[in-house]
C-alpha cells in the first residue's frame, strides 16, 4: 500500500468499486454495556453477542436490535414465495419455514420472523434480519428446487429473497 502525500493511503480495488461502510441504524454504535438484558424478549447481550440465557439481577436493560425492528415494523428481510407447487404445498413449505427460523432463533436471537402475510396467490415472510431471509430462501431451493433470486440493497442493509416453484 502506498502513502500519497496527503498521508492517506491509496487504496486499489480490481473491481473499481470503493466499498462504502454500511449504515444500520438497528446496530449498537458502540460496545453494549455486559450483560444487558432486552427488556421486551430477554434476551441477554454477554461477550459480545445476543444470547439466551438468564440474565443477573444487575443487568443493564436495554431493547435488542431485532425487538427494535418488530417495534418499528422495519424489516430487514423480505421472502416471497409463490408459484403452483408452493399453492398446492402450502402447509408444508411453511412447515419448513418455521422449522428453520426456530433452528436459527435458537442460537441466534436477533434472527426471528417478524410477519407471515398470506395472500391467495403468494405469501410474504418478513425477517429481523438479512441472514434468516437468506437461509429460509436456500433451505427452500435445497428442499424443493425452484426459481431462487437474491435482490441485496446495501444502503437500507435490506435484502429480498423470491422463490417460485
Amino acid at each position: 500500500m502506498s502513502y500519497t502525500t496527503s498521508g492517506f493511503a491509496k487504496i486499489t480495488r480490481h473491481d473499481n468499486l470503493f466499498q462504502e461502510h454500511v449504515h444500520d441504524a438497528y446496530k449498537a454504535k458502540g460496545k453494549l454495556h455486559e450483560p444487558s438484558v432486552c427488556t421486551e424478549c430477554g434476551a441477554v447481550y454477554h461477550e459480545g453477542r445476543w444470547q439466551w440465557l438468564t440474565a443477573p439481577k444487575d443487568a443493564h436493560r436495554v431493547t435488542c436490535p431485532a425487538c427494535h425492528r418488530m417495534h418499528d415494523h422495519y424489516p430487514a428481510g423480505f421472502v416471497s414465495l409463490k408459484g403452483d407447487f408452493f399453492l398446492s404445498h402450502r402447509d408444508e413449505i411453511m412447515n419448513l419455514v418455521r422449522h428453520h427460523e426456530q433452528h436459527e432463533r435458537e442460537e441466534h436471537p436477533l434472527q426471528r420472523i417478524m410477519a407471515i402475510e398470506t395472500k391467495p396467490d403468494d405469501t410474504l415472510v418478513t425477517t429481523t434480519d438479512i441472514h434468516l431471509a437468506r437461509g429460509i430462501g436456500e433451505a427452500l431451493h435445497h428442499a424443493y428446487q425452484g426459481e431462487l433470486e437474491f435482490h441485496y440493497n446495501p444502503e437500507q442493509n435490506l435484502l429480498r429473497v423470491n422463490w417460485e416453484h
